[in-house]
């Protein structure tokens, strides 16, 4: 379940972390678990749970703060309601990436770690979907889809009602 960036507040923050360590807390080496469960829950890692999430495992919030931000998986701001990871992995590279890339970012008038300029897109570089001979590929909302120009994007785009 996604949680839109208007409607999180304290208490989801608060019963998301619960969940996340519920799951993952008992287990050695739980910290990217645990960060991957809160980023699915809420779509991003808000620092109001860093300081609950150092006291619950015993790590320092530091230690936390480097570990999401070494990994560019995570996000600590809220994502446009439609995130695309485009992947920029060799074989999608090698298959056309490279200028899809391009025209995105000049559509979207934005970089990777970025929302466009319409505020309804943020743009994310993902490391290998598995369908490499299917390339480009790309994920919508964490759903995959492959064989991927500048029109097909276009098209699965306006399928989350974004105009680019």
């Amino acid at each position: 379940m996604s949680i839109s960036d208007h409607a999180l507040n304290a208490d989801q923050a608060h019963q998301a972390l619960q969940t996340a360590l519920t799951l993952h807390a008992h287990k050695e080496g739980n910290l990217l678990p645990i960060l991957h469960s809160l980023q699915d829950q809420l779509r991003y890692i808000p620092a109001s749970v860093i300081p609950a999430l150092s006291q619950a495992i015993n790590r320092s919030r530091a230690e936390i703060h480097g570990v999401i931000s070494f990994y560019t998986h995570f996000r600590t701001q809220p994502p446009a309601p439609v995130l695309l990871e485009i992947c920029r992995a060799e074989s999608c590279q090698a298959r056309g990436a490279n200028p899809l890339i391009d025209q995105v970012k000049q559509r979207l008038d934005c970089d990777f770690h970025q929302k466009g300029a319409n505020g309804q897109v943020s743009l994310e570089p993902v490391y290998c979907l598995g369908l490499c001979s299917q390339g480009p590929n790309a994920m919508i909302n964490g759903e995959p889809v492959a064989h991927l120009n500048a029109d097909a994007l276009e098209h699965y785009l306006k399928e989350q009602g974004v105009q680019l």
